[in-house]
Formats: structure tokens, sequence, C-alpha cells
């Protein structure tokens, strides 16, 4: 008889990594799956018959967010429509390829916008200056202008909730303002609604899980290459955190979800002559157009709050 053919050693190690990749991007999909499916039922992001438009950048978290909707959309107990859009702000060397690629093998369908606001952002904002003010003011007018003309009613985006506890120290420290995204969002104009299906999900789960789904991540080089962010600042001070006092990120985004308005000092939200609560201000959508001069004031903190 011939001798029996044997794995080789080099063969058997692949094999199990192979094996424990495959099950560590189980494990991360299902959690990314009940992080998200929390999200939507808790604050009731997507119902019946919505059209929802998933705005990919490219990024790993709009990536993520798409996958997982795909994956959520098989078995909901809601019917939905799925559209994939993508704004090509003509940055020199963007691998316009990739995006279209990618979304024809997955069979879903998309639209790339093709509109020059990488010229507009160098002509406006002057050398040194953060563009990601007005670079997101421009990229927000034209994605909601698109969303209403196809009769999409949600447009969802890819803020996870790191995005969220970053969003309010720096508002904090910055702007003087205790307020964060909220993971719905209506148009006071009933236009648009804005929806975070990532609001409950850990950034690093979500990098992971991209990593080992091999998502093909397209770097920004408008904004990422430039250094010193304020947003990196904090960035920082969370990963610091993170390593040296476990839970803590956990426990200040319980904190955001478990507001108690009499023991802050904001009239707006409490009565503290009757006692009462009141309906504080509303934070509604806002829309931009590329003729909008850049605004003054803190808006390198408007890429985190679309």
């Amino acid at each position: 008889m011939p001798e029996a053919i044997m794995d080789s050693p080099n063969q058997s190690t692949s094999a199990e990594y192979e094996r424990s990749q495959k099950v560590e991007q189980n494990k991360l999909q299902k959690r990314l799956r009940r992080d998200v499916g929390q999200a939507i039922a808790d604050f009731s992001m997507i119902e019946a018959g919505d059209k929802v438009m998933c705005c990919l950048s490219g990024g790993k978290d709009s990536y993520a967010m798409l996958d997982i909707l795909l994956n959520l959309q098989k078995s909901a107990p809601v019917s939905f429509e799925l559209i994939a859009v993508n704004l090509d702000q003509k940055q020199p060397g963007f691998p316009e390829e990739i995006l279209p690629g990618y979304l024809a093998a997955m069979g879903i369908e998309y639209h790339i916008i093709e509109k020059d606001t990488y010229s507009i952002v160098k002509d406006k904002v002057p050398e040194g200056k953060t563009t990601c003010g007005l670079c997101s003011r421009l990229r927000r007018g034209i994605l909601y202008n698109f969303a209403e003309e196809h009769g999409v009613t949600k447009i969802a985006l890819g803020h996870h909730r790191d995005d969220l506890l970053e969003t309010l120290f720096l508002n904090m420290f910055y702007g003087g303002k205790l307020k964060t995204m909220p993971p719905v969002l209506h148009s006071d104009d009933g236009r648009n609604t804005v929806i975070r299906p990532l609001a409950y999900s850990r950034e690093k789960d979500i990098a992971r899980y991209a990593e080992l789904r091999q998502f093909p991540i397209i770097p920004c080089n408008l904004c990422g290459s430039q250094e010193n962010l304020q947003r990196q600042v904090i960035k920082d001070m969370f990963q610091y955190w993170d390593k040296q006092h476990p839970g803590r990120l956990e426990s200040m985004f319980r904190a955001i979800c478990n507001v108690e308005p009499s023991h802050l000092a904001d009239p707006n939200l409490y009565d503290f002559r009757e006692g009462e609560r009141l309906g504080g201000k509303r934070q509604s959508v806002q829309t931009a157009t590329p003729e909008q001069e850049p605004e003054q004031g803190f808006g390198r903190l408007d890429v985190l709050n679309i």
C-alpha cells in the first residue's frame, strides 16, 4: 500500500492559523451585529420600507457598517433597501477604481458622485490650517442633496462609539459645549434623517474586523496627512486610558446614555425654579453648498458632527 501522505508542519500550522482567523472573524461579526442591531432597535433607526443610503469613504468604519447592514438585512424582521454612495472629491492620486470594483462584486446598487471639492478646500483654506471643517460641510451638502433627489429616507454614516466619545471631549475642551453626535439626527425641514448604526460599536473591534475581512482601505490624503489635529490628541488620550484603565471608555459611554438634566447647569434643559425638565436645544441636520466660505471658530470639529 502507498504510504499515507502527511501534512507538512508548515501546512498544518497554516491551516490552524486560518481556522483561528475565521473563528475570530465570526466572533467579531456576531458582536458587531449585536451592537448594530441593538442601536437600530434602541433608536428606531431603520423602519419597514426605508431606503438607506450607506455613505462610503473607503475607510474601515464605512466598510464595516455596510458589511454588517447587508448581513442584518438578510434576517431583519422588516424589509428595507440599501444603496452605497461614495463621493469622489478628486483628491490627487485617489484610486477611483477600488470602490466601484468592490461594490460591483458585492452586487449592491451603488453610485459614485464626482465633485471636485478638493480644489475648493485648497483654494479657501489657508496653508497650514485644518481642512476638515470645510471639507465635511461640502461633502455633507452634496450627499444630503443626492439623498433627497433619490428618495433616500435614511442616511447612514460610519461613526462609532469612540467617535461619539471623542466628539464629547472635543466640544468640552475646545467648544465649551456638552454635546456629542446623536445616533439619530433629524433635519428641521424634514429633508434628511441621519443615522449612525455603529453608535454602540468599539473602534478596536471595527479595526480588527476590517483587517480580517481584508477591506480595500483607501486613505484620506487630504486630512489624514495633517499633523497635530485636536481630534488625534483626544484619540491618543483614549488609547492610553483604554490600556491603563480598562472599562473607563465603556463607563464614559454609559454616562452619555444616562443623563440627568437636574444635575447639570443648563436652564434650557431644566427649570431650576419650578423643578421641571424642559425640552432643551434641538440639534438639527445642516446642509451646505460648495459656495459657502469656511466658518470661523472650531470648524475642525465639524468632521465629527456631520
